[in-house]
């Protein structure tokens, strides 16, 4: 079968959990980036992309370290923007416009936020630039979600039927083609 392997690994556990960190740049626990990097040596990535944001970029960079590997950062995988409601903890958010944003990220994003399909649209031309080599990026919990849509065809609202933790690596074998698809191959906590 042709194709190669893409691993999406999500961040370790920052400093500050339960805040809507979409592009508030937390720092995280060395627990998370050991966690991250104990992720990483199972994988066999010839390529390693991290978001650009903290908690992304110095997991990858620990990772790259143990590895030897080059690590290329690329904004294109960091989470959605929070607009207002970034780096505030959910229940600070008022609970009728939270329900209106789970229920339809698109029609109702966070004020000044973005909306799900600007990641969406974001997620697939990072994904339709990849190199056909296996490959791990390490990126966000809403990111790898619109990465699952984009490659797997799952609706919006059955992506978030996923647990996706801290430290999470999502395994997926992508096939060639004009529209990239893939199988997902693991899913370990």
């Amino acid at each position: 079968m042709s194709g190669f392997a893409l691993h999406l690994l999500r961040h370790g556990a920052p400093e500050r959990p339960g805040l809507l960190m979409g592009r508030t740049d937390g720092a995280p626990t060395a627990a998370g980036i050991a966690a991250c990097v104990a992720q990483a040596r199972t994988v066999g990535a010839e390529r390693l992309i991290a978001s650009d944001l903290r908690r992304c970029r110095l997991a990858g960079e620990a990772i790259g370290a143990v590895l030897a590997r080059p690590l290329a950062v690329d904004p294109r995988w960091r989470e959605i923007d929070f607009g207002a409601w970034d780096g505030r903890a959910a229940d600070a958010i008022d609970r009728e416009a939270m329900a209106r944003f789970r229920g339809d990220p698109d029609a109702n994003p966070p004020p000044g936020g973005e909306r799900w399909s600007a990641l969406v649209a974001r997620v697939s031309r990072a994904l339709a630039e990849l190199e056909p080599v296996p490959t791990l990026v390490v990126t966000h919990g809403g990111t790898i979600r619109a990465a699952l849509h984009c490659l797997c065809g799952f609706e919006r609202r059955r992506l978030w039927s996923f647990d996706l933790p801290y430290g999470v690596l999502v395994s997926l074998h992508l096939r060639p083609g004009d529209t990239p698809a893939a199988q997902i191959t693991g899913l370990r906590p």
